[in-house]
């Protein structure tokens, strides 16, 4: 399993934020959303559930912070529409 850092707009893989192995990036949409407009994973780190784990570290930031997320990135609204433990965190608009 990959450890994953938290910048101020982006949870990421690597040791240095400006060039990370993998990173999924949001931004602060008013005082309750959060807007995730990228995922990406190195060729070399794909195929071992990175970007799942990149979601579940937003998702968890966004409850624990009484946030909703509007998942722009596909990979993100793909993954959270279809698993139905992320709705309680998806803008309603997004279900």
């Amino acid at each position: 399993m990959a450890t994953i850092h938290k910048g101020e707009t982006k949870f990421y893989v690597g040791e240095d934020i400006r060039d990370p192995e993998a990173e999924i990036t949001f931004v602060q949409s008013g005082s309750n959303r959060l807007v995730i407009d990228h995922t990406y994973v190195a060729k070399e780190l794909r195929s071992q559930g990175i970007a799942q784990q990149l979601l579940k570290h937003v998702v968890q930031y966004a409850r624990e912070n009484d946030k909703y997320i509007i998942p722009l990135c596909p990979f993100a609204k793909n993954q959270m529409q279809k698993n139905e433990a992320y709705h309680d965190v998806l803008q309603k608009q997004f279900i």
